[in-house]
């Protein structure tokens, strides 16, 4: 299925383009955030196969949007979203989405395979390519702190790195299942 790719933050500024051929149920949704040096929410990115996604950018990371966000999601599919994105976002927003969803946690799945390391890492040895390879998480720190002194360079970069973070997911959800079918 093609799905289009909505990106919506607070500089009010909508970004729209094609997506990857992904089958995934409608009812999963893919969750990713990048949070500043202090640890506080900048981005939430998510992804809807067949709906789009959408980035809350900081201050509009709420926990109001958020749910809006995840209205008629059944199911949650992080990457380390058990030790940081989901804990994140219990402390800052005050919602505990692993109550909210099933919660599913490639990490752990890829570790089963063998597949240990980050996001990535585990994206290389599966050949899943990145527009934005050599950007890291210390890096998007750094790319939010740059668009706090004015870079609409670094905000652009940073939104381009989540989005291939939370839309690389249903590629590896798919690789691992079909590694460990075959």
């Amino acid at each position: 299925m093609r799905f289009g790719i909505m990106s919506v933050h607070s500089v009010g500024r909508i970004v729209s383009e094609h997506g990857n051929t992904v089958k995934t149920a409608s009812t999963t949704a893919y969750l990713d955030i990048e949070t500043s040096f202090s640890r506080s929410i900048t981005i939430i990115g998510i992804h809807r196969p067949g709906q789009g996604t959408v980035q809350l950018v900081r201050p509009e990371a709420t926990r109001e949007k958020t749910l809006e966000a995840l209205d008629g999601a059944e199911r949650l599919v992080t990457f380390n979203g058990t030790c940081f994105d989901l804990p994140v976002i219990r402390g800052e927003l005050g919602v505990d989405l692993k109550t909210r969803f099933d919660h599913f946690d490639l990490r752990y799945a890829c570790a089963r395979q063998g597949l240990k390391g980050g996001l990535k890492k585990i994206e290389f040895l599966l050949g899943i390519e990145r527009d934005t390879e050599g950007v890291d998480g210390w890096a998007a720190m750094r790319l939010w702190e740059e668009w706090g002194r004015g870079s609409k360079e670094s905000l652009d970069l940073l939104l381009r790195y989540n989005r291939e973070d939370i839309e690389n997911l249903p590629l590896l959800e798919a690789k691992i299942a079909s590694r460990s079918l075959g």
